[in-house]
């Protein structure tokens, strides 16, 4: 399997393959769905919480006596039926949203959304990456040269790289990341993927199916 490599001219300079086990897997999009939900569900942040009657401040004293008024008999009113009262059934701190989903069908789907990715021109690899001025501007151009043009991009890096970061930060739709540190959601999130050869490279040499094969 092969794809064209660009320079930072949007030139197309040669050929390189790519690994089938990981730039070739069929698609599964209900395996897809349920990695990208278990990962968006892990991020999730519990943020709501009520009180309930326990928590609720007051509520000491009896409303009124028990019988005789003519009115319901009430013990409290922090009860949940009153205003002011504690919550029934409210959302709560200790609620986890946490899916736990195996390795395997994690690194499968990784796979599948980057043969996806391969399948339908949304894979650009470069040569090389380079800025020298470290300025918005001069990644701009770069950005604007390939097929990227204008649209959501991700980009993918051997190692982190600071200067490649700064220059990125305020391009709209354009984010980087390090290639071993890429999920089902990182890619889903963006339309296209750039990565250079050497993170290519990286990328077989870290999600490599073989070594996955030895270590089971």
């Amino acid at each position: 399997m092969k794809t064209q490599v660009y320079n930072q001219k949007g030139e197309k300079k040669e050929s390189i393959s790519l690994n089938e086990e990981i730039f070739g897997v069929p698609l599964n999009s209900d395996l897809v769905h349920q990695v990208a939900v278990s990962q968006m569900s892990n991020k999730r942040r519990n943020i709501a919480c009520t009180k309930d009657r326990s928590e609720v401040r007051g509520g000491g004293k009896k409303p009124w006596r028990q019988k005789g008024t003519g009115r319901a008999r009430h013990g409290s009113n922090r009860s949940p039926i009153w205003k002011g009262g504690g919550v029934t059934f409210g959302p709560r701190k200790e609620r986890n949203f946490k899916k736990k989903i195996p390795s395997k069908m994690k690194r499968k789907a990784f796979f599948m959304v980057l043969s996806e990715k391969l399948r339908n021109d949304s894979l650009i690899v470069l040569d090389k990456l380079e800025i020298k001025d470290k300025k918005t501007k001069e990644m701009a151009k770069i950005l604007g040269n390939l097929p990227c043009k204008e649209k959501k991009c991700l980009i993918g890096l051997r190692e982190n790289n600071k200067d490649i970061l700064l220059s990125t930060n305020n391009i709209p739709g354009v984010s980087v990341k390090e290639v071993r540190n890429l999920n089902v959601l990182d890619l889903l999130s963006k339309k296209y993927l750039l990565v250079t050869k050497d993170a290519v490279k990286k990328i077989e040499e870290v999600f490599s199916p073989s070594k996955e094969k030895v270590k089971s």
